[in-house]
């Protein structure tokens, strides 16, 4: 068995730990670390797991994360804080000696802009020492790079045409919330669209193309095309894609409130002076709105995401819908925390399981869709998460 050190205890934080908390077989010891012990303390308590124990920490702090990495000695650190702490988390581990997993890529502090080139970068060092980095292991990214990764090895020859969509069609209760933190929520759907087609990047204008799909037991919903980080990855690791795109589902109301508070400057991210203090809007307004975690209780209904893919397979064109559905009322009644968390928490534990038991074993850096889909796809059945797959179907894309 082995030790499993998870920083971060919000919502996705408190669904990992549950979810090792149930490998008994798997993980031996658990740290939750998080700036706030309070909160390590309380989900520890929900689990009533006495192999879980709990610190604080700025993960900020590169030589003091590296002090409590030696000290608990875990066999792999879960990252599942901001995605602007993934850098300085792989530094300590680098110096720790530890492997290393996240569900998010790395996006400056000061720029709304996310790219895996950073992480990229650390290849060599990971491989020269040893040790082991896998990249976005959540769901988007995560499992839909492993729905890509299964399509082609079981379904095609060839992908030419890749279409992820992801759709929330749960209902919380609140006029405007966000479905995990504020800062990063709002910062991912209000940049400019991107899409990969004919060998380069196509730029478009937030929410510029809208569709309205079908999503399987939810029915029609508008689904706009955004940017999101595993398209950067699923490009680069299958060629024979000619276009990829990514479809999200934001409801009328959602966008009127996103255009408000892109209107009156509180979704900026530089400093502006208040009374004497430097203030960020966009973190101010994260202090105002509802916590994530908070909206589990009273959240209905479902997610739905996957991956909407056409190819050749035996030299005839093909399609292959393979997608997830998820019930927020489940989720909070096995967790204490909504779909959207659950549906990202789970995932980091089956990675995190795939590392320790060796299944995905190899020194470097890598995402989730370079290693055999299979093991995850038996695991995702077997955690909460089953997936179905429709062939040769009309993709509505």
């Amino acid at each position: 068995m082995k030790k499993v050190m998870i920083i971060g205890a919000g919502g996705v934080g408190r669904v990992v730990a549950y979810k090792c908390a149930q490998q008994k077989e798997v993980f031996s010891d658990i740290l939750l670390a998080s700036r706030t012990k309070e909160k390590c303390d309380e989900i520890k308590d929900a689990i009533g797991d006495d192999r879980i124990s709990t610190a604080a920490i700025d993960a900020m702090d590169v030589p003091a994360l590296v002090a409590l990495i030696r000290s608990f000695q875990p066999d792999l650190v879960i990252h599942v804080a901001l995605p602007y702490q993934d850098l300085a988390i792989m530094d300590a581990c680098l110096e720790a000696g530890v492997d290393y997993l996240d569900t998010a890529n790395y996006e400056p502090e000061d720029e709304a802009k996310f790219e895996y080139k950073w992480q990229w970068a650390y290849q060599d060092r990971f491989k020269e020492k040893g040790l082991m980095a896998l990249l976005g292991s959540g769901f988007d990214p995560g499992v839909t790079s492993v729905f890509t990764a299964y399509a082609a090895k079981h379904y095609f020859d060839e992908i030419h045409y890749l279409d992820i969509v992801d759709c929330n069609a749960g209902d919380h209760g609140h006029p405007f919330a966000t479905n995990f933190n504020p800062e990063i929520n709002i910062r991912e759907v209000t940049q400019k669209g991107k899409y990969w087609e004919n060998g380069e990047w196509v730029e478009t204008e937030p929410h510029q193309f809208k569709k309205k799909l079908h999503y399987p037991e939810i029915g029609v919903k508008d689904s706009y095309l955004i940017y999101h980080e595993e398209l950067e990855s699923l490009v680069k690791n299958f060629p024979t894609i000619k276009r990829a795109r990514f479809w999200m589902t934001f409801s009328e109301e959602y966008l009127t409130h996103l255009r408000v508070i892109q209107n009156i400057g509180m979704a900026n991210i530089d400093p502006v002076e208040f009374e004497g203090k430097q203030i960020v809007p966009i973190q101010f307004l994260k202090a105002v709105l509802p916590d994530p975690k908070s909206l589990g209780a009273n959240y209905k209904g479902w997610t739905s995401i996957g991956c909407r893919i056409r190819g050749i397979k035996d030299g005839k064109e093909r399609t292959c819908y393979i997608y997830n559905n998820a019930s927020h009322e489940a989720a909070y009644a096995e967790t204490g925390t909504q779909a959207v968390s659950y549906t990202t928490g789970v995932p980091a534990m089956i990675g995190a399981k795939m590392m320790v038991t060796d299944q995905w074993k190899k020194p470097g850096v890598y995402n989730v869709e370079e290693f055999n889909p299979d093991p995850f796809m038996d695991e995702l059945n077997k955690c909460g998460l089953p997936w179905k797959v429709e062939l040769d179907i009309d993709l509505e894309l």
